[in-house]
């Protein structure tokens, strides 16, 4: 009987050892396992790539047949899924993971910060995970929350070192003095390259008026081109109040009286301002599809530094500007001395001398023909003059303009797209003399008379206006007299000259075309 038991103990005994023995090699076999899995996620520096990764070796790891990993966003919010379902290959995927009973669910940590989590469902074998499958799995989350770090660190510095290109390209292109226009459209498209945005605008304006689209890259770019927004949009009203960068979830969510200029594809949204010296002057905006990932804010000074180069491009083009339109009026006030100390001179000397030769002349023919040379040295005197001055006011525009510059612009402007250039000449103290209600009826008289001149017909119009007793004015041209239409505002043009004691003519002239001639006499004259 002894010896029955003592051979029982044995059995037993070898038995167990021999499970102890199994027990020790299928653990080495899953340190093995887990020590391979490890190697694996750590194997690649891109994060997309890293995070399929875990999710394959996680399901491998412990027999699964489902596998997600979850990533939260800075909003703490799960915004991508990468799912592994026994096909081999893990994909991006909507939808919620796995919860309740039987799911295995592991945080991903990186540093203190939960990056996401691991949830695996399914044992591949039948049965549920074990104590054991935990311990791995958070092993391996340990491990992976390590190779995030180093792929997030990765991207980041190869994002900066692509951040520091591009600042350096367009940093080249303002030097260079490029068109303003191509320089903005080369900011707006590094912006969307390196902040993986899927359209940037550029918007520019004050805070009461439209923001005009200065420039834009990426998605229903080139359908923006000239289109204005609103100031009165949430996202714009509010980085003009408060200057700050802001961070958008979805652009669709914003409560507008208007629907989004960009429509309900986009979603996700970056709004930095571009400052300068007087305030805020547009803004900078990028826009990701509604259901891509929101924006980190690692991207914040990039998107913020490419602002800013956006403002010195344009401050810089404006100082072009000024120095060009500075050395343009340095250039045009010597001509309009030139012309004034030698030319003017010249003419007049030149008229004093036939004037003085005229006397002496007996031929009653050849006086005739001096004294029509001393009239053309007049006129030619009087032209200059003109040009001097408009030399001079060429930087005036707009209402506050002087009447001498506005109407030299109207002259201009109507004789732009046609072959003639009239001949202009203004006598007089028109500025001063010319009181401000009757300056209207002048511009409108200059009006008339080129629009009646200028036809198919015409090699040549000159207009003169003289301001002494009375302001008149005087188009003359060699026309078709019968070519011009109908003047419909040429009654109520000679109705307010009458109503001022003054009147309206348009008549042909002998030696053929027309001439048109407004005439008012000043109050108080």
């Amino acid at each position: 009987m002894s010896e029955a038991l003592t051979g029982l103990r044995l059995d037993d005994l070898l038995s167990g050892v021999q499970q102890r023995l199994a027990e020790l090699g299928r653990t080495g076999d899953r340190l093995q396992a887990l020590l391979d899995a490890v190697l694996a996620v750590g194997a690649g520096l891109e994060l997309d790539s890293t995070l399929r990764r875990i999710v394959h070796a996680a399901t491998e790891l412990v027999g699964a047949r489902h596998g997600v990993l979850g990533v939260l966003g800075d909003d703490r919010t799960r915004l991508r899924r990468f799912v592994y379902d026994g096909s081999g290959d893990v994909q991006e995927r909507l939808g919620e993971p796995p919860r309740g009973p039987g799911v295995l669910d592991v945080p991903v940590r990186v540093r203190d910060e939960v990056f996401g989590n691991l949830y695996l469902a399914e044992k591949r074998d039948g049965t549920g995970f074990t104590a054991d499958d935990q311990i791995v799995l958070q092993s391996l989350a340990a491990a992976a929350g390590v190779a995030v770090e180093n792929a997030r660190l990765f991207e980041y510095s190869r994002m900066r070192e692509r951040w520091f290109e591009a600042i350096g390209t367009v940093n080249a292109a303002i030097l260079a003095d490029a068109a303003t226009d191509e320089t903005l459209h080369l900011i707006a498209e590094f912006a969307a390259e390196i902040s993986d945005a899927d359209l940037t605008v550029i918007l520019l304006g004050g805070q009461g008026d439209g923001l005009a689209i200065a420039a834009a890259a990426g998605e229903r770019a080139d359908a923006l081109a000239g289109v204005s927004v609103s100031a009165a949009d949430p996202v714009v009203c509010d980085v003009f109040r408060t200057g700050e960068t802001t961070l958008i979830a979805d652009l669709n969510l914003v409560p507008r009286a208007k629907p989004t200029l960009l429509g309900a594809a986009f979603g996700p949204a970056v709004v930095t301002a571009l400052r300068n010296a007087g305030g805020i002057g547009g803004v900078l905006l990028a826009v990701r599809e509604r259901e891509a990932p929101q924006f980190g804010t690692d991207l914040l000074p990039v998107l913020s530094s490419f602002a800013d180069q956006a403002t010195v491009a344009l401050e810089f083009s404006d100082k072009q500007d000024n120095e060009r339109q500075l050395a343009l009026l340095a250039d045009r006030d010597r001509i309009a001395r030139d012309l004034h100390d030698h030319v003017i001179q010249r003419l007049f000397a030149t008229g004093m001398a036939l004037q003085g030769t005229m006397r002496k002349v007996t031929d009653l023919d050849s006086r005739q023909r001096i004294a029509a040379a001393v009239e053309q040295l007049d006129q030619t005197v009087g032209e200059i003059r003109t040009s001097i001055f408009d030399l001079n006011s060429s930087g005036e525009r707009g209402e506050s303009a002087s009447l001498r510059r506005r109407l030299l612009d109207i002259a201009a402007d109507l004789s732009e797209r046609t072959a003639v250039s009239p001949s202009v000449r203004i006598s007089g103290a028109v500025d001063t003399l010319v009181p401000a209600d009757l300056t209207g009826q002048v511009e409108a008289a200059v009006r008339m008379g080129l629009g009646v001149a200028l036809r198919a017909s015409v090699t040549w119009i000159s207009l003169d206006i003289t301001v002494d007793d009375d302001v008149v004015v005087e188009v003359a041209d060699d026309g078709d007299a019968d070519e011009h239409a109908g003047t419909a505002d040429l009654a109520q043009l000679r109705a307010g000259a009458h109503a001022r004691g003054g009147d309206v003519v348009l008549t042909a002239r002998p030696e053929g075309g027309t001439r048109f001639g407004w005439r008012v006499p000043l109050p108080g004259v």
